[in-house]
C-alpha cells in the first residue's frame, strides 16, 4: 500500500484512491492506516465492498471508471506498473 500512496500524489484530482480495510476493528485498522498512508489516500473498513467486487483475498485492488470495472488484480506491483495501468483507466 506504501506505493499506492506514493503513486496517489501524482494523480491528484483525477483519480480517486480508497483502502479498504477487511476483517479488521476500527482501532486498528486506524493505527495502521496512519503508519501506510498520507492524505493521498481515503480509508475505510467494509466487508461488503469484498463481496461486492467478488476479492477473496487481500491484497486485492480494482479501477473503476464510471461504475465499470476497467483493471484488477491480486498482489503488489511497482509503481511503474500500477502508473501504467492508472494511465490506461483515464485514457479509456
Amino acid at each position: 500500500m506504501p506505493v499506492v500512496d506514493a503513486v496517489a500524489a501524482d494523480y491528484q484530482g483525477d483519480i480517486e484512491f480508497l483502502a479498504i480495510a477487511w476483517k479488521s476493528e476500527l482501532d486498528r485498522a486506524r493505527e495502521r492506516a496512519a503508519e501506510l498512508f498520507s492524505d493521498n489516500l481515503a480509508w475505510g473498513i467494509g466487508d461488503s465492498i469484498f463481496n461486492l467486487y467478488g476479492i477473496p483475498a487481500q491484497p486485492a485492488s480494482v479501477i473503476v471508471v464510471r461504475g465499470v470495472v476497467v483493471d484488477y488484480w491480486f498482489g503488489a506491483i511497482p509503481a511503474d506498473d500500477l502508473r501504467a495501468r492508472l494511465d490506461a483507466a483515464l485514457s479509456a
